[in-house]
């Protein structure tokens, strides 16, 4: 019997457009969404389709200074003056509509791990753009605006609905942000596993937290080159390590689908049935360490198909469905 998953999401998070040719572009989530409605497997019964509530400001102050917030709306308020495209940094643009997306995102990712962490399904995934965790406490960075995982880590902590938070990030880009952000911190553990060397050229396997956080970051590194079966098997380990270190009260995913082959972002070979699989592992493996809510969170992924099959299988590991 397939498990209830929440797929959540706001329409704000279509307003962000970084302009003709940028790899994060709106097709991205047009791709997502129609490729889940043509999986007959996929039903109402199945995934029930949430529309978040946007985050508020007291939700990104948790993570945020209030100069990279007032910064980013600036950039924002030039754009809709000029109605062109204002640049955070050089990969970074925003137009007129960017601040509305990645409130819309935080708040989608926080309301997925909220849900989640109430009891209400034991899965959810936030369909979200612009990504975010390259996105650090006081700046932007590769196409990201806000930090939408640690939004909504600090979120469920806040609120008392999860003391210990696991953080894992498959996406092939180091998740340079998240791990900035938690870098001292003991109740929240980050494992990423990503292409090395690569973008954003952080997340050695030394990098393992300082100070209070120190043992509870884990960094994994995909040599260039590396086949699917090694790069599932360094995945299986990362996390029995890190599960071995850490008992979660709560996981959220950051589901990045650039390590795809054939991703203009990316240059490692996993195949859609390969993320399945690697869900059906983390799914089996936390709920063996008495863990079994896990909250995804959409990061990168530029080939809009492929985004989209991914995204079906990943769901449908959530679900406990076969692969598609």
């Amino acid at each position: 019997m397939p498990q209830r998953v929440l797929l959540v999401s706001h329409p704000d998070c279509q307003a962000h457009d970084p302009g003709p040719g940028h790899p994060e572009r709106q097709a991205r989530l047009e791709a997502a969404l129609e490729a889940l409605a043509a999986d007959p497997a996929l039903g109402p019964e199945v995934l029930e389709r949430v529309e978040a509530a946007r985050a508020t400001e007291q939700a990104l102050l948790r993570v945020h200074t209030p100069g990279h917030l007032a910064r980013v709306r600036g950039h924002v308020e030039a754009a809709a003056r000029t109605g062109m495209l204002d640049w955070l940094e050089p990969e970074t643009p925003v137009s007129a509509g960017s601040w509305r997306a990645a409130v819309a995102a935080a708040g989608a990712a926080i309301e997925a791990a909220e849900r989640v962490a109430r009891g209400e399904a034991r899965a959810a995934f936030a369909l979200v753009r612009p990504p975010g965790h390259h996105a650090w406490a006081d700046r932007a960075g590769g196409y990201c605006l806000l930090n939408n995982v640690a939004i909504a880590a600090r979120a469920v902590q806040a609120a008392g609905l999860a003391r210990r938070v696991l953080v894992v990030d498959w996406d092939v880009h180091h998740c340079d942000g998240t791990q900035s952000i938690f870098w001292e911190d003991s109740a929240v553990y980050v494992l990423s596993v990503h292409l090395w060397p690569h973008y954003p050229h952080t997340g050695a396997p030394e990098e393992r937290g300082a100070g209070a956080g120190e043992g509870t970051t884990r960094n994994v590194a995909v040599p260039h080159g590396t086949r699917a079966p090694e790069q599932r098997r360094l995945f299986e380990d990362g996390l029995a390590a890190a599960l071995a270190e850490f008992r979660p009260d709560l996981v959220l995913l950051s589901a990045g689908f650039d390590p795809l082959e054939g991703d203009p972002e990316g240059g490692l070979h996993l195949e859609p049935s390969d993320l399945h699989a690697m869900t059906r592992t983390l799914v089996e493996r936390c709920a063996a360490a008495d863990c079994d809510r896990i909250a995804a969170v959409l990061e990168g992924g530029y080939v809009p198909p492929r985004l989209g099959e991914g995204v079906v299988q990943v769901v449908r590991a959530l679900a406990g469905l076969p692969a598609a």
